[in-house]
């Protein structure tokens, strides 16, 4: 298998390409730009569609139009970029058609600065468009995670016909790692809904999301939601450092996870007994997985890159049985490691 040194952004654009992505639809803006930038370069000669639309909304409308035909399409953006490709996504996802969709968050609210944030977590796990539905929302924390992500999301929103999201930050994205891309095999299954011609073979397919007969619509979100319903009990994933043993469960997803793990060790290193759970799927939230990791913990403390957003979700899913506890800073600033160590110290009893 290959290694490369590469930067993230463009490690992520690549596994694309091998993923099967034919086509892609994009807008600039940082800290996502290289993405647009590397398949700009290279999407032609991998015999796919590079074409750099107008606006955001022009670029998630088109997104729409070519998942219809089955095709595997993806887009980028950060922050401000995917709350104007909102209400597209939300057409996308009523259309039960499968999409990649990249988040390299930056800080807000606003135009907010060019720095990494995780201030976009509720707007991709809750409030990602109008109406009932879901997104697969995927979090990597290295570079390797942004090439493994993509592939399976690619795989995941066939699967499921839906969108997925990789959330990552302006951090993860211009970061550069060694990253092992995979011999990656097509896997992706047969479309027969895609509206890419039938040839009097089959009946005409209509891709929609206007349903006028209120129980018609509410059928089709009743189904949806029982695909969803499947995907949280299957398709959840974390790692969990050192959580066996732990009476305090440090929680943080993406870049500020990196920060947290050395923040644990540390911890340790002073005989407290500090674990780290990650969750890698922000949706579904792994339930069961962070239950497990906290069996033995006194409290959870939440560290992210926002003023507590996660924050919420894993008190839901301890059912508040324990205390959870928020360490966090916004605005594109990131965590020190010696900041966290001191709130696990505090939650320590050290002076």
């Amino acid at each position: 298998m290959e290694r490369s040194l590469m930067k993230g952004n463009e490690a992520l654009a690549e596994a694309a390409m091998r993923a099967g992505c034919k086509c892609f639809f994009g807008y600039p803006i940082t800290p996502q730009t290289e993405i647009s930038a590397y398949l700009a370069k290279k999407m032609a000669s991998a015999g796919g569609l590079f074409l750099q639309a107008e606006s955001e909304v022009a670029a998630i409308n088109m997104v729409l139009g070519a998942a219809s035909t089955g095709t595997r399409v993806m887009t980028s953006s950060s922050s401000p970029g995917i709350s104007l490709k909102s209400e597209g996504i939300s057409y996308i996802a009523g259309s039960d058609l499968p999409c990649v969709i990249i988040n390299v968050q930056r800080g807000g609210p606003g135009l907010g600065g060019i720095q990494p944030s995780q201030a976009d977590y509720w707007q991709a796990t809750k409030g990602l468009g109008h109406g009932d539905f879901h997104v697969l929302v995927f979090a990597p924390a290295s570079v390797q995670e942004m090439v493994d992500m993509v592939v399976r999301a690619f795989d995941k929103a066939d699967e499921y016909r839906m969108p997925a999201m990789i959330l990552a930050d302006g951090l993860l994205g211009q970061m550069m790692e060694p990253v092992t891309f995979p011999e990656i095999k097509d896997n992706a299954p047969e479309k027969p809904w895609a509206t890419n011609g039938h040839k009097n073979k089959r009946e005409h397919n209509i891709i929609n999301s206007l349903y006028l007969k209120p129980d018609v619509l509410e059928n089709s979100v009743v189904e949806r939601f029982e695909r969803y319903k499947k995907i949280e009990e299957t398709e959840t994933d974390a790692e969990c450092y050192l959580c066996d043993d732990a009476d305090i469960v440090v929680c943080a997803f993406g870049a500020t996870a990196r920060v947290a793990k050395s923040a644990v060790n540390h911890a340790r290193e002073k005989g407290i007994k500090a674990g780290l759970f990650r969750p890698k799927t922000l949706w579904p939230f792994p339930v069961k997985e962070i239950n497990e990791a906290s069996k033995n913990a006194k409290v959870l403390l939440s560290v992210e890159m926002s003023m507590g957003q996660m924050v919420d979700d894993i008190k839901l899913a301890i059912n508040c049985s324990k205390p959870v506890e928020f360490y966090g800073r916004t605005g594109g600033v990131i965590p020190k490691p010696t900041e966290i160590l001191a709130e696990i110290e505090k939650l320590g009893g050290v002076k």
